[in-house]
């Protein structure tokens, strides 16, 4: 809700909802564009559902309460789970979220490596992932998925991970990335 990603999305021409259990306090208003306080997972998505989620450093957040969501373990996987029965088939997610060894910093953020990683993307298509790492002069630069995997990260530190993930049609198995 806090981001500028749901204007962007509708001004594009997507019918947005910007979402946060927070209010959302927004300088902007624009016409394809609401804003709902509450939990995604209470939502109702639109008739044939989704065709875009914008899931830009939130799901890592999921469970750990520190925005004063309950606390539940695996409250990130169940929301990616959810996401995906909310997205029409052939929808597309974009994700970011912290990578480097596996962790739970709580009440933080998770980081995704090499355990958790596969179970967070499990039943999407991975049609693009992407992996950063910062440079000695605090620089995002592009790295391979190992060097970002294997980065010991903090509350602070991490390397990154960006995918375009889809809903696969009911007639194929998801693959991986």
């Amino acid at each position: 809700g806090a981001s500028y990603l749901s204007l962007l999305a509708a001004r594009r021409g997507f019918r947005a909802s910007a979402v946060d259990l927070l209010a959302i306090r927004q300088p902007y208003v624009h016409p394809n564009l609401s804003l709902l306080q509450g939990d995604f997972v209470s939502l109702t998505p639109p008739g044939s559902g989704y065709s875009l989620v914008i899931n830009c450093s939130v799901v890592e957040h999921i469970g750990l309460t520190r925005y004063g969501d309950g606390a539940a373990p695996n409250g990130d996987l169940e929301a990616m789970a959810h996401l995906l029965a909310a997205m029409r088939p052939g929808g597309t997610m974009l994700l970011t979220i912290p990578v480097g060894r596996d962790a739970v910093l709580a009440p933080y953020h998770r980081i995704y490596g090499p355990e958790r990683l596969p179970r967070l993307l499990q039943g999407y298509d991975c049609v693009l992932a992407e992996f950063w790492v910062k440079d000695s002069e605090n620089r995002w630069t592009l790295a391979p998925e190992e060097s970002a995997l294997a980065t010991e990260a903090s509350a602070t530190y991490y390397a990154l991970g960006c995918f375009v993930l889809r809903k696969p049609d009911a007639k194929k198995a998801a693959g991986s990335c």
